[in-house]
């Protein structure tokens, strides 16, 4: 039978995953709607490294609003998002794996994410105040990202390898 108390984990990685979903669908869909552009990057965040011409075009294909929405973004709601989808990701792993260590993947990568939208932040400020941007800053955003996005697909393959032993373990058993 599958009681609440023996199956606590995937319940709370269920769970989760419902408010991960809720939360992209209901919250930042809405949000990120202030700095969209049609056909364009809108998110340096999304790609897994970037140069200063990508920095440069995707603050200089917005106006002031959109530029001063996407720094609220990342102070607020993209902090948020990266709680709950560590959150998720963890809740999944802590369900497939006894070994508690493995968690520091996911968190690890809630880190990189927050460190990035720092970065992101100093550069967006240096930009409105100067027209310029730091080489050196954007090399140091884009080599978090990148370590961000490395964490992820770690990750990733942690929950795939999980997916695979639970249904192998379940034909053995059967």
């Amino acid at each position: 039978m599958f009681s609440f108390q023996q199956n606590k984990k995937f319940y709370l990685a269920i769970g989760s995953t419902v408010i991960f979903i809720l939360y992209i669908v209901f919250v930042l869909q809405d949000i990120s709607n202030c700095f969209f552009i049609e056909s364009e990057n809108n998110s340096l965040g999304l790609s897994f490294y970037y140069t200063k011409a990508i920095v440069l075009n995707f603050f200089e294909i917005r106006n002031q609003e959109q530029l001063a929405c996407y720094s609220e973004f990342l102070k607020i709601w993209d902090i948020l998002f990266a709680t709950i989808y560590t959150l998720m990701y963890a809740s999944w792993i802590a369900f497939f794996f006894k070994k508690i260590i493995l968690l520091i993947i996911p968190i690890l990568a809630m880190i990189f994410d927050w460190a990035e939208n720092y970065s992101e932040i100093l550069m967006l400020e240096t930009y409105l105040n100067t027209g310029l941007i730091s080489e050196s800053l954007i090399r140091i955003g884009s080599g978090i990202n990148s370590a961000k996005w490395i964490l992820f697909y770690l990750t990733y393959l942690l929950i795939l390898t999980g997916i695979i032993l639970k249904i192998k373990n379940y034909f053995k058993k059967n």
